[in-house]
């Protein structure tokens, strides 16, 4: 990988996003309104509010990212963009990780609104940090991007890209432990559940709603998560096409 061909790659798709203005309302804007849906769901249920937003700070910047970049991705295939720029020194790696990293810092952002309106709007409140429900909000958006990546190199038009969405977000969402706990699941989900990676996200968001210092089960559970980001990114590399016909 050459860091100036990534940096490029990553200013590159950051002035795209910045003209996109209904993309950009999606990764900033929506997020804090569902946030505010929530708040009104929950009114008079404060302890449940504070745990539902609490790991959906986690969830929205996963789900989002996901959609964002799968697409995003699968645009420069089918324009031939992406077969322009690899006639160029830009390998595979620069491109995955140039994006990867364009798309976490907008998810710094969305990050950030969104937990700034759940703490300074909605009351949200948890014994540790918000910080530390950004630091994990963005590492869970670096997710979403990575195995958007992924996916993307596995679909021929934007339809296709979407309906990775069930297959590969959904089951995580009912498996993370937001619905059931999973310690509570049956024997062969729990093996389902310990696979999946936004489960080790939303067991890191509890404890920063338990916890007032980060604990070291939530250090383990980033690094499972950054792990599998960057894990999901090689592969997305390796699988990565120039066009789709």
């Amino acid at each position: 990988m050459n860091p100036r061909i990534t940096a490029a790659t990553a200013a590159r798709a950051l002035r795209q996003l910045r003209h996109d203005r209904r993309t950009v309302a999606l990764l900033v804007v929506v997020p804090a309104l569902l946030l505010g849906l929530l708040y009104f769901m929950y009114e008079d249920a404060g302890p449940t509010f504070d745990r539902i937003a609490l790991i959906m700070l986690g969830v929205f910047p996963f789900v989002t990212m996901f959609l964002v970049t799968s697409i995003a991705m699968l645009r420069e295939r089918t324009t031939g963009t992406l077969e322009r720029l690899l006639t160029t020194p830009m390998g595979k790696v620069d491109l995955l990780f140039g994006y990867g990293i364009a798309f976490s810092l907008a998810a710094a952002v969305q990050a950030a609104v969104a937990v700034g309106a759940a703490y300074g709007l909605l009351g949200l409140d948890t014994v540790g940090s918000p910080w530390l429900v950004v630091l994990i909000a963005i590492l869970n958006a670096v997710l979403g991007v990575a195995l958007g990546l992924l996916c993307s190199a596995f679909a021929r038009t934007e339809f296709q890209a979407v309906q990775f969405l069930p297959v590969v977000v959904v089951p995580q969402l009912l498996l993370c432990g937001l619905f059931v706990p999973r310690g509570q699941m049956a024997g062969w989900l729990q093996v389902v559940s310990d696979v999946m990676p936004l489960s080790y996200a939303v067991e890191a968001l509890g404890q920063v709603g338990l916890h007032a210092a980060a604990t070291a089960t939530m250090w383990h559970d980033l690094l499972v998560v950054t792990g599998a980001a960057v894990a999901a990114l090689v592969l997305a590399a390796a699988t990565l096409r120039r066009r789709t016909p």
